[in-house]
């Protein structure tokens, strides 16, 4: 006989515990001034860490756990040591030209107040993610806004059939409860799953699709 998978809702004590925990298990986080409050299971992310992507490793963390149904990340960034704004466009700019995958001679980088902004063109979504990626690891950066332009070359119905191809192919999601729509060059995901890791993944998934510049997750979690 198969054992019962329990249905009942976990509660906020035991997803702040887990949360805690996660963020403790992830070398990426170091810091130990981050609280964690969860309120009708959502997360809320304050205190300090030392670096942008400690902070966006910290909101990835917590919406691992199982139960999260959104995470308010409010960390401050706290820098231990300073750095001007020309010395972090040209890492910028360094780290972009040394992957291949990313057109750096298509992006253009600006910096204010340890601010990075990404500008210009590419082909596809994951490339557009790669750059937000590469830079925000950056010693200095304090906050990236990713202006990229996706430029499609492929037609809507190529793009919906790819996606639900890539949800099939996903062993972490049942695609018979997602739903796929394509309005011009937007996605929009409908369904339901059982965490917002499966929820991220459906996401990837059609933020992976050619020619996609903006995907519209509607997907509710059910535990």
């Amino acid at each position: 006989m198969a054992a019962l998978v329990s249905t009942i809702p976990k509660t906020d004590a035991s997803i702040r515990e887990d949360v805690i925990y996660e963020l403790k298990y992830d070398p990426k986080i170091t810091s130990p001034d981050i609280a964690v409050a969860v309120k009708d299971g959502v997360v809320t992310l304050s205190g300090f860490v030392n670096s942008y992507w400690e902070k966006d490793a910290a909101e990835k963390a917590a919406k691992r756990v199982y139960g999260v149904r959104g995470v308010a990340n409010d960390l401050q960034v706290k820098l231990g040591i300073t750095r001007t704004d020309p010395e972090i466009a040209r890492d910028a700019v360094q780290e972009l030209q040394s992957h291949v995958s990313i057109p750096a001679d298509q992006i253009k980088v600006t910096v204010s107040n340890g601010w990075v902004t990404l500008e210009g063109t590419v082909d596809w979504q994951y490339k557009k993610a790669l750059a937000e990626s590469a830079v925000k690891r950056l010693r200095g950066v304090l906050g990236v806004t990713n202006n990229i332009e996706v430029k499609p070359r492929v037609t809507p119905v190529d793009v919906k059939s790819k996606i639900e191809e890539a949800l099939k192919r996903n062993a972490e999601l049942d695609a018979r409860r997602i739903t796929v729509e394509v309005d011009g060059t937007t996605v929009k995901l409908y369904g339901s799953v059982r965490s917002w890791a499966e929820r991220q993944e459906a996401e990837n998934a059609a933020c992976s699709a050619p020619g996609i510049t903006k995907v519209e997750n509607h997907i509710t979690i059910t535990p």
